[in-house]
């Protein structure tokens, strides 16, 4: 994610900034990727703390216009939540921006979401046609560290549960064009297999034993589907590592110039092979403060042709689709 420039002063700003250091009102437009310091600002701002603009007094951002059903504000810390997942999915749209995914010159369908507070069983987070279901209630860290140690993952977070659910959208974008299907069944194999029975038997009996050999986590051992969404939330994730660590002014012999944007590189191993160094670098300093690791994956070349499958399919962008 960029570091952004002050509309009305000395200083930076970050995504999330609501207002400068000296308090005034800022709001993030998402078409200039820039601050500005005038209305009209989201109507959810009030509510749920947006600091996007909208498009007219009184109107949802472009991000909240695709809330279609928001959680039961009666529920216990519903509105704290909703607000962490929407600041989550503001940030994975603004970063599948950067490949023209959901803008305006994107003549797709957008995403629904469906942000759903959990009061006495849990939510299952998934996507069917076009629609995201998100449980806000894992904003909650308590509840996403118990559900983490409890499927045994070693990363679970708001922004990765937006970048995996909307990663499903996308394959179902794509997946209107025959040349995408094809090349996808070769790499990924065939998503037509039974769903429902292969997560079955991803729950009962595990990932295969040489999983790490093939696949970036468990959970994408466990179909075709799973293995493209847990694939296009690590791009995004290592290309935002990247994008951020440029974005701070850190410097790194990896990195090929100071200016450099990983949004617009087109090699895809050159993409993968910094951002993977980035990362290493990233755990270790991590590891000094006795913290878990940044990024705790180990790419694979099965894995790394993976990604460069999907930057190369998502770097096309959205047009026509």
């Amino acid at each position: 994610m960029r570091v952004f420039a002050n509309p009305v002063g000395s200083g930076s700003l970050w995504f999330d900034n609501l207002t400068t250091a000296e308090g005034t009102p800022v709001a993030y437009d998402p078409q200039a990727r820039a601050f500005v310091p005038m209305p009209p600002f989201c109507i959810n701002r009030e509510v749920i703390g947006c600091n996007w603009i909208a498009p007219e007094q009184g109107a949802f951002c472009r991000s909240c216009a695709m809330t279609a059903l928001a959680p039961d504000p009666d529920v216990a810390g519903a509105m704290a939540n909703w607000a962490e997942t929407e600041a989550a999915k503001r940030w994975a749209l603004d970063n599948l921006g950067r490949w023209h995914w959901f803008r305006p010159e994107d003549p797709g369908t957008r995403p629904v979401f469906h942000m759903i507070a959990e009061d006495w069983a849990p939510v299952a987070m998934g996507h069917v046609d076009g629609v995201v279901t998100i449980s806000v209630t894992e904003a909650d860290a308590v509840v996403r560290v118990t559900r983490s140690q409890a499927l045994q993952e070693r990363y679970r977070t708001m922004i990765g549960h937006m970048r995996h659910e909307i990663a499903h959208m996308l394959w179902w974008r794509l997946s209107l064009r025959d040349d995408f299907l094809d090349a996808f069944r070769d790499m990924f194999g065939d998503e037509r297999a039974d769903y429902r029975a292969a997560l079955q038997r991803h729950y009962e009996n595990g990932p295969p034993p040489d999983w790490s050999l093939r696949f970036l986590t468990t959970y994408a051992s466990a179909h075709p589907h799973e293995d493209w969404a847990e694939t296009v939330a690590h791009l995004l994730h290592l290309t935002d590592i990247t994008d951020s660590f440029v974005a701070a002014g850190l410097s790194s012999p990896d990195l090929p110039d100071r200016g450099w944007d990983p949004y617009a590189e087109p090699d895809s191993e050159r993409l993968i092979h910094v951002a993977a160094s980035l990362a290493t670098g990233v755990n270790h300093v991590n590891r000094s403060m006795g913290l878990s690791d940044l990024y705790p994956f180990v790419l694979s070349d099965a894995a790394r042709r993976k990604l460069a499958f999907v930057h190369g399919w998502l770097r096309r962008g959205a047009q026509g689709l």
